[in-house]
């Protein structure tokens, strides 16, 4: 977060906030824009699941949301509408011919019924279209208000059979919306599915609300908000709405971020002075500095093994990134190309480090810094405000916060690799402070 943003909050003096359980209160949806597609992507068809019940089928249409969670990572391309010209819903109906004529790779087709006491059965299969061969099969019966997770962790098995890593479709974003304007400005902080489908409101406030960070379970949100005048960070449980205030130090309590086990609370504090990293650990209260350094140090970000920070700091004159270990012994600057380097998001194996970049004060754009290939830089959005990446738990999705040309805040989902782009924003209102949340731990199958 930009110092300035801080400077912003300890000016502002109340705050009704009001703390709700995830699970009780909806929020206004976001809605989804592809920007651009990759020509160059695997082919794969997401035939319509055939619905073979007397009954009214469901609204929700399970092979499109597959087919749309393929195209947002980058990875594949589908054909859609009349392009599909023959639909089959059993592998015995496939008439391979056609579908090497449309020069597809993979098939997946699949049916609906009623299943009884209101759920729905789906039953899915994966087809190499080359082989003929079938790769994956399987089936959910789930509630209809159910169906989009279901169609999510289809997806994930249909990219880990065919990429060899685990899907991220199934996953959990939060952002914080912000609508009305001056006194009737109301902020909040939401959890949605991965596709800002499924929102959620966690917490309102008639003042701001920052920097959501998840923890690595999944089950709670650090947050920073204001309870008394300054800023604060708070710990909210998503099932029940608990929470409870983890730094109400004097002067700036900021940029929260969990250790990779869960147990530790890493934020920037400046009740010593200026701005320094510390480690909370939340069993016991203990607090630890990290960094001591009379420049701004902000944004603390854990490397996957969790013995050392990322975070950026002005000390050589602009902000830039350095990396530093959790038991000291000095930072290492990270970052040289460009005058500002700052947000940092890590990816699942350290390997790729995403950050806000600019080389003027004109145009901030989000890159990527291959740490495999000599620190390589990568850009993958078109500025000129664009901010706060986090990375997919398997690092092939990023989002990111921009402010459109109408001034107006939204997010953006792209491929690491900057093929494909989507554009998710609010009707009326704000988007900003992304935060992708962990692996889910999926449902059962059926045979």
């Amino acid at each position: 977060m930009k110092l300035r943003s801080y400077k912003i909050l300890l000016a502002l003096l109340a705050l009704a906030l009001c703390g709700l359980p995830a699970s009780r209160v909806l929020a206004q949806g976001l809605t989804l824009d592809v920007i651009n597609g990759v020509p160059s992507a695997i082919p794969i068809t997401v035939v319509p699941f055939g619905f073979e019940s007397a009954a009214q089928p469901p609204a929700t249409d399970v092979a499109a949301v597959i087919r749309d969670d393929m195209v947002r990572c980058g990875k594949f391309r589908t054909l859609t509408g009349a392009d599909i010209v023959e639909h089959p819903s059993h592998g015995g109906e496939i008439n391979f011919s056609t579908w090497k004529l449309l020069k597809q790779d993979y098939l997946v087709i699949g049916r609906e019924r009623d299943a009884g006491n209101g759920q729905i059965r789906v039953e899915y299969e994966l087809w190499n279209v080359t082989a003929q061969k079938k790769m994956l099969a399987g089936a959910y019966t789930a509630l209809p208000e159910e169906l989009r997770g279901v169609a999510h962790q289809i997806a994930d098995q249909i990219y880990q059979k065919i990429i060899g890593q685990p899907g991220a479709f199934y996953t959990r974003i939060a952002y914080v919306t912000t609508t009305g304007s001056g006194k009737a400005m109301q902020w909040s902080l939401i959890v949605a599915d991965s596709d800002g489908h499924n929102p959620q409101i966690v917490v309102r406030s008639r003042l701001p609300l920052l920097s959501p960070a998840w923890s690595p379970n999944g089950k709670e949100l650090a947050y920073v908000s204001l309870e008394s005048g300054d800023s604060a960070i708070y710990l909210q449980n998503l099932a029940s709405g608990q929470r409870r205030l983890i730094s109400g130090r004097k002067g700036i309590n900021g940029a929260p971020a969990f250790s990779p086990d869960g147990k530790k609370l890493a934020m920037m504090l400046s009740f010593g002075g200026s701005p320094e990293i510390y480690i909370e650990d939340l069993a016991s209260g203990q607090l630890t500095q990290i960094t001591h350094n009379p420049s701004i140090n902000s944004g603390p970000r854990w490397m996957p093994d969790g013995k050392s920070l990322i975070f950026m700091s002005d000390r050589s004159g602009k902000p830039q990134l350095y990396q530093e270990s959790i038991t000291g012994g000095g930072a290492t600057r990270l970052t040289f190309d460009g005058e500002y380097n700052s947000s940092a998001a890590i990816n699942y194996d350290a390997s790729q480090l995403a950050m806000m970049h600019s080389d003027d004060s004109n145009t901030y754009r989000i890159a990527i810094m291959d740490r495999k290939l000599d620190n390589q830089l990568r850009f993958i959005s078109p500025g000129p405000l664009d901010e706060s990446p986090s990375f997919a738990p398997n690092g092939s999705m990023l989002l990111y916060a921009a402010t459109d040309p109408n001034g107006k805040g939204v997010l953006y989902e792209v491929a690491d690799n900057g093929s494909v782009r989507q554009r998710l924003a609010l009707v009326d209102g704000n988007v900003q402070s992304p935060a992708w949340g962990p692996y889910r731990i999926p449902t059962s199958a059926q045979p």
